[in-house]
C-alpha cells in the first residue's frame, strides 16, 4: 500500500495554509485558496489526480477557492451538511467516513467553535490515522478565535472550541499529525501559533484548550481578542454564495494624467513599494502599502469597501502580485496599476513628488528633550497605530493611540501639529504616515522595531 504525504500550500500574507493529502496517485484538497493555479501545479508536478476537495468551515478570512477547484476538476466536493450554501456539494456530518482510495480515508469530526458548523478531517492510512486537517479548532499552541459569528456568539463558541479540541484530543492517538489552516498571522485565530508544526501529543501540553478547564479557557480566550478586519463581513457571505474562478489578467494602465485624476479625486492609490523607497520619493497623495508586508490585509481593512483602488509598481510583476493577492480576499479587480518610478508617473512633472521623513526611537527621544536631529520637527503629536491589545502591554508615555484600521475615519481625532507616528516595526507607522500626509499633516514616520524604544530611554507604561 503507497505511503500517504501531506504538502502544505503556505499563504504566507494571509496566515494560512491549505494542504493536497495524496497516495502518489489521487490526491484530497482541504481549505484551499481562491488561487488555485498553485493547487493545480503542485498536483501537475506530483502526477496525481484531485479527487475530492474539503472545506473544514465558511471561512472569514479569504474567499475559498473550493468550489471553482471542484468544478474545474469535477471532483467531490465537501461542505458541512449544516452550512445552508448556494451550490451544488457532497454534505457530510460527523460520522462520516470517505473513501479517497484504496488506502486513504477521511473520517469527518464535528468540532464547532470557531463557527457553529466546523467540521475537521481525519486522515486514515492503511495503519490508521496520520493526521488531523483541524480549520479553525486545534491550531499549534491556540486554537481558532470565536467572535466572528458575533460577539453575542462568542461566549458559547469558546465553550465549544473548548469541548472540541478535547474531543480530538481523546479520539486521536499521540503521534497523529495536526495540520491547521489558521494560526500563521491570520485574525482567525485566537493568538498565533507556537511552533512549525505539531502533533496531538505535543497540543496536549502546549495547549490552553487542553491545558485549562473550560471556564478559565472561555476567559482567557475572550479577553485576548482584538479586532478583526472589516472585510471578513464580505467573506462569509462570499463563500456562502459561491466564488467563481479568480481572474487575474493584467490590470488597465494608468497613464500620469489618470493617476493625476485619480489622486485628486481621493481615490486610494496605492504604492506598493518598499516603505524606505516611498519615504524617499513618492508621487503626492499616494498611500504606503509595501508589498513586503502583509499589503493585502491592512489595505482592504482600511479602504472603503468597493472602492477602487488602483496599484503603482517597481514592475509588472509586483503590480501582478498584489492583484493575486487582492483577489484572494475579495477585491477582485483593481481600477488601473502603472509601473515604473516615481517620476515616471508624475510624468515628469517633480513638483508631483514629495518625501516622508523618517527618524528611530532613538531620535525621538532626543527630540523629546529639545534636542531634535537636523531637519527634524519638533514632537507635538506622538501617535501609536498598533493595536489595542499591543498597547495596554505596553506603550510610550504620551502617546496618542488610534489603532492603524481606525485612523481614516479618525483623522480629525489627531491633535494638531507636528505628529511622530509609530507601531511595531515601522510598516504599519508607514501607512498612517501616508494617510496623514496625504491629509496635508507634517509627519515623521519611526522606522524602528517598538522594541528599541525603552533601550532609546523612553519611558514604557502599560494599561488604558
Amino acid at each position: 500500500m503507497p505511503e500517504l504525504s501531506v504538502e502544505v500550500v503556505q499563504t504566507s500574507s494571509l496566515g494560512d495554509r491549505s494542504y493536497l493529502a495524496h497516495d502518489g496517485r489521487v490526491a484530497l484538497v482541504v481549505d484551499p485558496q481562491r488561487d488555485i493555479d498553485r493547487i493545480l501545479a503542485l498536483a501537475g508536478r506530483l502526477g496525481v489526480r484531485v479527487t475530492h476537495v474539503a472545506e473544514t468551515h465558511v471561512h472569514n478570512d479569504y474567499v475559498s477557492g473550493g468550489l471553482a477547484l471542484a468544478r474545474l476538476t469535477g471532483t467531490t466536493y465537501l461542505v458541512a451538511a449544516d452550512d445552508e450554501v448556494g451550490f451544488d456539494r457532497r454534505p457530510v456530518t460527523d460520522g462520516d467516513d470517505i473513501a479517497i482510495s484504496a488506502g486513504m480515508r477521511l473520517r469527518v469530526v464535528a468540532t464547532p467553535g470557531h463557527t457553529f458548523h466546523h467540521l475537521s478531517y481525519v486522515l486514515d492510512g492503511a495503519g490508521g490515522p496520520v493526521g488531523v486537517f483541524t480549520g479553525g479548532s486545534l491550531l499549534f499552541g491556540t486554537t481558532g478565535r470565536t467572535d466572528l459569528l458575533g460577539q453575542q456568539h462568542a461566549h458559547t463558541l469558546a465553550e465549544h472550541q473548548h469541548a472540541s479540541a478535547r474531543r480530538l484530543a481523546d479520539l486521536l492517538p499521540d503521534g497523529v499529525r495536526v495540520w491547521p489552516t489558521h494560526g500563521f498571522g491570520s485574525f482567525c485565530s485566537a493568538a498565533q501559533s507556537d511552533a512549525p508544526e505539531s502533533t496531538i501529543g505535543r497540543e496536549r501540553s502546549a495547549n490552553p484548550a487542553l491545558r485549562l478547564e473550560a471556564g478559565d479557557f472561555v476567559r482567557e480566550t475572550l479577553a485576548g481578542l482584538d479586532a478583526y478586519p472589516a472585510y471578513y463581513a464580505h467573506m462569509g457571505a462570499r463563500n456562502t454564495a459561491g466564488a467563481g474562478l479568480i481572474d487575474l489578467t493584467p490590470v488597465v494602465v494608468a497613464d500620469p494624467a489618470e493617476l493625476a485624476a485619480r489622486i485628486a479625486d481621493g481615490e486610494w492609490v496605492v504604492d506598493l513599494r518598499s516603505r524606505k523607497a516611498f519615504a524617499h520619493r513618492h508621487l503626492t497623495g499616494t498611500l504606503s502599502f509595501g508589498l513586503d508586508g502583509p499589503m493585502s490585509t491592512w489595505l482592504a481593512w482600511m479602504a472603503p469597501w468597493g472602492a477602487p483602488i488602483t496599484l503603482l509598481g517597481d514592475d509588472p510583476e509586483q503590480v501582478a502580485d498584489a492583484q493575486r493577492e487582492l483577489a484572494r480576499i475579495g477585491i477582485d479587480r483593481p481600477a488601473a496599476a502603472a509601473v515604473g518610478s516615481p517620476e515616471q508617473w508624475a510624468g515628469g512633472d517633480g513638483a508631483r513628488l514629495t518625501q516622508l521623513t523618517t527618524a528611530t526611537f532613538t531620535d525621538l527621544a532626543a527630540a523629546r528633550t529639545g534636542a531634535a536631529p537636523h531637519g527634524l520637527p519638533t514632537v507635538d503629536v506622538l501617535l501609536d497605530v498598533r493595536m489595542s491589545n499591543e498597547w495596554r502591554t505596553g506603550h510610550i508615555d504620551g502617546a496618542v493611540h488610534i489603532p492603524l484600521p481606525d485612523l481614516p475615519a479618525r483623522l480629525a481625532d489627531v491633535p494638531s501639529g507636528a505628529v511622530w507616528v509609530h507601531c511595531g516595526s515601522g510598516y504599519r507607522a508607514a501607512a498612517a504616515g501616508s494617510l496623514l500626509r496625504r491629509a496635508g499633516r507634517q509627519v515623521v514616520h519611526i522606522d524602528d522595531a517598538y522594541a528599541d524604544a525603552a533601550k532609546a530611554g523612553l519611558s514604557i507604561v502599560s494599561g488604558i
